[in-house]
């Protein structure tokens, strides 16, 4: 199975004395990602690997958008806000129910878990592995295709954030620029061109030049793709034992005896000789282009 990718490019708490907790980090992680999420919906900047621009000169007292808005929440790089303690908790629990959504769809879990869930049908088993598994297996096999990623994001812009050594706005660009990457490189050229006419945008040099706007359809679309082309390599064999099995019952005159209870112990047994699983998530952590 060949797949045609776009290219290889490149806490917040405080006490009465206001003064930083640092027994709740989770906070500034949410708060950064929030940031990101909104700004890069809102503006869908491209994320070009150029020499970085000097900020345009603004009015004494100004500031930058995205810092002052994470200092009054407790979270810029010098500490300032005065937000009160439930209302940190109210955006807090605000975040845990949005971002998940949105980020799930930026990372390998939506194939992961279209494939497993395809091979669970594939075995005849409708509830085991149980939802819950299924979905704990895709979450922690992201993860691991997503460690480079992740830990390149915390390396370049996290860490310096942290340390206050760069501001909001590129706290945004340097996060998002690892994210893009991984996704251009999963991508078919055909779903970026599709939405790129859509937008009227394009043609692109790079792929670091596709705004997300476009790389971001683009990218489900193309991930749903694969997804299913792998669940249809994966269901052949079993599929072949179905129609064995309802042969030889059609020619022993067993009609009124389901097929589906005698292939499934010969699926499993299929299954468990050939080490399916290790099988099927190495091959799913192998199919993501690095």
């Amino acid at each position: 199975m060949s797949v045609t990718r776009v290219g290889t490019g490149p806490a917040l708490f405080r006490d009465g004395a206001r003064t930083r907790s640092a027994s709740f980090p989770w906070g500034k992680v949410l708060l950064i990602a929030f940031a990101f999420v909104v700004a890069m919906l809102v503006a869908m900047p491209a994320f070009a690997q150029s020499a970085p621009v000097p900020p345009a000169p603004t009015a004494p007292g100004a500031g930058d958008a995205v810092d002052r808005a994470l200092g009054q929440l407790g979270g810029g790089p010098d500490g300032s806000g005065s937000m009160s303690l439930s209302l940190q908790v109210l955006i807090i629990m605000g975040l845990l129910s949005i971002l998940p959504g949105i980020l799930l769809m930026m990372t390998s879990f939506t194939r992961i878990i279209i494939v497993l869930s395809i091979l669970r049908q594939a075995l005849g088993l409708q509830q085991t592995p149980p939802n819950q598994v299924l979905i704990g297996l895709s979450l922690f096999l992201s993860f691991f295709v997503m460690a480079p990623v992740i830990s390149q994001i915390n390396t370049t812009a996290i860490q310096p954030y942290a340390a206050g050594q760069m501001g909001g706005t590129d706290l945004i660009k340097t996060a998002g620029a690892p994210l893009h990457a991984f996704m251009a490189k999963q991508t078919r050229v055909k779903d970026v061109t599709m939405f790129a006419e859509m937008a009227k945008s394009g043609p692109y040099a790079t792929p670091n030049d596709i705004p997300f706007s476009v790389l971001l359809p683009a990218f489900v679309t193309s991930e749903l793709k694969t997804a299913f082309q792998i669940g249809f390599l994966i269901f052949l064999p079993f599929l072949v034992i179905d129609l064995v099995v309802a042969t030889v019952l059609m020619a022993l005159g067993m009609a009124m005896l389901s097929p589906t209870i005698i292939s499934l112990p010969f699926k499993l047994l299929l299954f468990v000789l050939v080490d399916g699983w290790a099988l099927t998530m190495g091959s799913l952590a192998n199919s993501f282009a690095t």
